[in-house]
């Protein structure tokens, strides 16, 4: 096992925000929204009106939101009012879900600077409207966890939820090496076609290696795992190893997201449809599940 990798992971584990639910509790996780400020290289912008389609059904429905790291790609933008100014509508939605107490979000490694002191406080708190000329609330008081612990409190387990990153040296304590590769090298080259080798998103090897250790650490600690990061959605089948992976939102034709609901959990996509009379609109559908999550717990003991 990578020593460094179940540190780092364990470390996050034991100091994670514990957030109960029920069985009857409703919850969505996505992961790797990689929001931009809007022009060609923005890989989110594809897909921001299948993001909201999506955020607003689970939102009518009083689900609960929880983004799992690198929902704004502040790697290759330097400000994140940019990115807000480009998705304002997206914002405003995740902020109704912070108002109501059913929005917790993690950082990841392409949005490790919510993490320095006063970040979220300086730029994320609230913003400034130039129809309506005033500041507009959006995320007053928030802080970005590390890592949380979904803990029911019907039965006592738990799921414990992080971006993944902790497990690649190069993605975690390196990370300023790699958003200066990202920001000023391999962004230029991935214009003309050439991928980032570094990112675990596109080099298939690494996704592998990455997912290989948090599958290890899974095994050692027999906890149920549920990160982001490599953008490979996965759900697991009980008797496998507890890793799940709620995929991203940056795939070239749709959404992933695990759902979490009336004591079951769910692999699904958002994507998008046509009607027989040549209409076009949002759907879901379920790749994986619904299975019990007792059927896990059980595992796990």
């Amino acid at each position: 096992m990578n020593m460094y990798a179940y540190k780092q992971i364990s470390k996050v584990y034991h100091s994670a925000k514990i957030i109960p639910f029920h069985n009857y509790s409703q919850i969505v996780i996505m992961s790797d929204c990689h929001r931009g400020d809007g022009n060609w290289s923005d890989n989110f912008a594809k897909n921001q009106n299948l993001f909201l389609a999506a955020l607003n059904k689970y939102n009518i429905h009083n689900y609960t939101y929880i983004e799992l790291g690198d929902g704004d790609e502040l790697w290759e933008n330097k400000k994140i009012s940019d990115i807000i100014d480009a998705y304002k509508a997206v914002f405003w939605l995740m902020s109704r879900f912070y108002k109501n107490d059913r929005f917790y979000s993690l950082f990841g490694n392409h949005d490790i600077v919510k993490d320095l002191p006063n970040y979220a406080k300086n730029n994320l708190s609230s913003y400034f409207d130039a129809r309506e000329k005033k500041e507009i609330p959006l995320f007053p008081n928030i802080k970005f966890e590390e890592g949380l612990i979904l803990k029911n409190i019907d039965t006592g387990y738990e799921i414990f939820l992080l971006h993944g990153h902790q497990a690649d040296l190069l993605n975690d304590t390196l990370w300023r090496v790699n958003r200066f590769l990202v920001r000023y090298f391999w962004k230029p080259l991935e214009l003309i076609g050439v991928n980032d080798p570094t990112s675990a998103s596109k080099n298939y090897k690494r996704k592998k290696w990455v997912e290989k250790k948090l599958i290890n650490w899974v095994k050692r600690e027999n906890k149920i795992l549920i990160a982001g990061h490599t953008h490979r959605s996965i759900m697991p089948k009980p008797g496998e190893p507890l890793y799940f992976n709620s995929g991203s939102c940056v795939h070239p034709r749709c959404i992933t997201a695990i759902e979490i609901l009336m004591g079951t959990i769910l692999l699904v996509k958002w994507s998008y449809k046509t009607r027989i009379d040549g209409t076009v609109y949002v759907g879901r559908d379920v790749l994986e599940g619904p299975i019990k999550l007792q059927d896990y717990y059980q595992q796990s003991q």
